[in-house]
């Protein structure tokens, strides 16, 4: 028979018809009868443990006086669990004692406030303590009149003798039946228009300092003037008002 030509397609029952025809191989008239010996028999559970016995015959177990002892620790697989009652008595205690993790900017006593148009970086980076506190004044047991005479007189030194980062401690005033009074007066000083044109920023105090209970404050070398704050003005609302640039 001529062999088809390839057409790269397989195709392995073509010749099958003239197979059978000429019946060139023999067809089995019945299935194949394999030998027991090749059929898997799955062991009883009664026979497992002869099984076993007979798979470990003449096996001897190993002396026990020939054995390298080592002293292994015992070890837990998890460590135990740690009482939170007495880690959140000592965290309370520290914090009452030393102020270990207080966060007076997370407060609401936490105060704040800058100058004329100025960063609001330099706020946060003054309560960090990133500026040398050159001098410092308590107003703890005066009274309003007397405190304020004293902020003006300590302010007006610091800018004569050309120091810029000064501390101002008032108190918490717990002890008031309302706001805090030289705390609150303290603010109302360093934002009016008289002193507003020589700060820079002011800040509650690190714990370290004071915390809530005093003020840090950076001063300028010069005041601003007013062309100078009216100008800021100006540019400050432009700002506000430009349309935001879109990529």
């Amino acid at each position: 028979m001529k062999p088809p030509k390839n057409s790269g397609i397989f195709r392995p029952f073509e010749n099958l018809k003239a197979l059978l025809k000429s019946k060139s191989f023999s067809i089995l008239s019945s299935p194949v009868d394999y030998p027991e010996n090749n059929i898997v028999v799955k062991a009883e559970p009664e026979n497992e443990k002869q099984l076993f016995l007979n798979a470990m015959t003449g096996v001897r177990p190993i002396s026990r006086d020939k054995r390298v002892k080592k002293n292994i620790a015992a070890r837990l697989p998890y460590p135990p669990e740690k009482d939170s009652v007495p880690e959140t008595v000592l965290r309370l205690n520290n914090l009452i004692k030393y102020g270990e993790g207080f966060i007076v900017s997370d407060t609401p006593e936490y105060i704040e406030g800058s100058g004329y148009c100025v960063n609001p970086a330099i706020t946060e980076r003054l309560h960090r303590g990133d500026f040398s506190i050159q001098d410092y004044i308590d107003l703890h047991g005066l009274n309003v009149e007397d405190a304020k005479d004293v902020f003006e007189k300590f302010l007006k030194e610091a800018l004569k003798t050309d120091k810029r980062a000064v501390l101002i401690v008032h108190g918490r005033g717990l002890s008031s039946p309302s706001e805090p009074v030289l705390k609150s007066k303290v603010m109302a000083w360093l934002t009016s228009s008289h002193w507003r044109k020589w700060i820079i920023a002011f800040a509650s105090a690190r714990l370290c300092d004071g915390g809530a209970g005093a003020t840090y404050v950076l001063l300028r070398q010069r005041p601003l003037t007013k062309s100078q704050r009216k100008r800021e003005k100006q540019n400050l609302a432009s700002r506000k008002l430009a349309p935001e640039k879109r990529g």
